[in-house]
């Protein structure tokens, strides 16, 4: 895989849940700032209702980040729309927590999708194909890429989707892991190994670190080649990168 957007200079830079330093994560108006802010990708969080609805929301419950309790695989889409998503945020109380459908119907040409699968109702076959008829309707293929700390899960998506990019995520693993098209090692990982870009590099992966605050380290990203690097907060790091 080549991780490459036309008109844009490396290393792009990947909302964290949208701009979750400024909004709540991942809502809409998190997702909104981080593209007016420059970001180049969008990652977010992928659960499953109980009636089988994609929703962006990183915990496997509603407790933390919203006004409301329960499981997120117990509550149907119409439950889980009548909570706030505001993150106890009071100018935010109006934000519920979107479904996949409405992050792609915002998604502006030439961004891209980060999808961090984070359930396994992902090694599901219907699940599966059913998250590859919908980004096939939506025509957004070829503009996401599927996450996962575990492989099993994008490899379950990967044999729905054939054509679809995959990304590895891993907190521990000192060198790059091969059958994945692109690697997220959280960040120490690169000084333990001040070889893993270049190795990825040998085997055709693109590398964006696991560091949600990666202001203070942008400029080792860019000595090592890193394609891309995530932040909470994109204008912030966009201005440290020279572009806004």
């Amino acid at each position: 895989m080549k991780l490459e957007i036309p008109g844009k200079p490396k290393p792009y830079v990947m909302a964290h849940r949208g701009n979750s330093a400024t909004c709540p994560e991942n809502t809409l108006t998190a997702f909104r700032r981080a593209f007016d802010e420059g970001a180049d990708l969008l990652e977010t969080d992928l659960h499953v209702t109980a009636d089988g609805v994609f929703i962006c929301i990183h915990d496997s419950t509603l407790d933390r980040t919203t006004d409301g309790k329960g499981a997120v695989a117990d509550l149907t889409l119409d439950q889980i729309k009548q909570v706030s998503a505001s993150y106890g945020r009071s100018e935010f109380t109006e934000e519920r927590i979107p479904t996949l459908a409405e992050a792609l119907a915002i998604l502006p040409p030439g961004r891209f999708l980060a999808l961090e699968l984070k359930t396994d109702r992902f090694l599901e076959s219907s699940v599966c194909e059913q998250l590859a008829a919908e980004l096939e309707a939506a025509g957004m293929l070829e503009r996401v890429v599927i996450l996962s700390f575990q492989t099993a899960r994008v490899q379950a998506v990967k044999a729905a989707a054939p054509s679809i990019p995959t990304g590895f995520i891993t907190i521990k693993r000192l060198i790059p892991k091969a059958g994945v098209n692109l690697l997220g090692p959280f960040w120490p990982i690169l000084l333990i190994n001040p070889f893993y870009v270049a190795w990825a590099h040998r085997q055709g992966q693109p590398v964006c670190p696991l560091d949600p605050t990666p202001d203070s380290r942008l400029w080792l990203y860019r000595v090592m080649g890193c394609d891309a690097v995530m932040t909470n907060d994109p204008g912030v790091t966009n201005r440290a990168l020279g572009r806004l």
